[in-house]
Formats: structure tokens, C-alpha cells, sequence
């Protein structure tokens, strides 16, 4: 864990899927497909993207210096 960021998009729904994984996708902050938030890089986080990695795809991010 290097406690940087990550962008995590929706990339397949979560209907149809046990009401543990649609939990998990709601609370890591998407509520659409294609829909993607910036996370902190935490053991919850990661813990949280494992449950659900068939249904999200996980970059890192830098904010951009301006």
C-alpha cells in the first residue's frame, strides 16, 4: 500500500448480483455504469474492490499540477 489514489469505475452492473456486492459498490461511492470516483489507497478500500473486481476497473491516479 503506497497511499495513493485510486480511480475506480463501474464497468458492469451490479443488478442481478448478491445484495453483499450492490452494497459494496454503493458504498464505495457509484451509483451508474461508467460512473467513477477517486479513493484513497486504504486496506478497506482494496478489501472493498476485491469483493466486487469482476464488476469495476481500478487505475491509479494523479491530480494534475497545474
Amino acid at each position: 500500500m503506497s497511499d495513493g489514489m485510486l480511480r475506480i469505475t463501474l464497468v458492469r452492473s451490479p443488478i442481478g448480483r448478491p445484495p453483499v456486492q450492490r452494497k459494496t459498490v454503493r458504498a464505495l461511492g457509484l451509483k451508474r455504469m461508467n460512473h467513477s470516483v477517486v479513493q484513497k489507497e486504504s486496506a478497506e478500500i482494496l478489501g472493498m474492490i476485491n469483493r466486487v473486481r469482476h464488476l469495476v476497473k481500478v487505475e491509479p491516479w494523479q491530480e494534475k499540477a497545474e
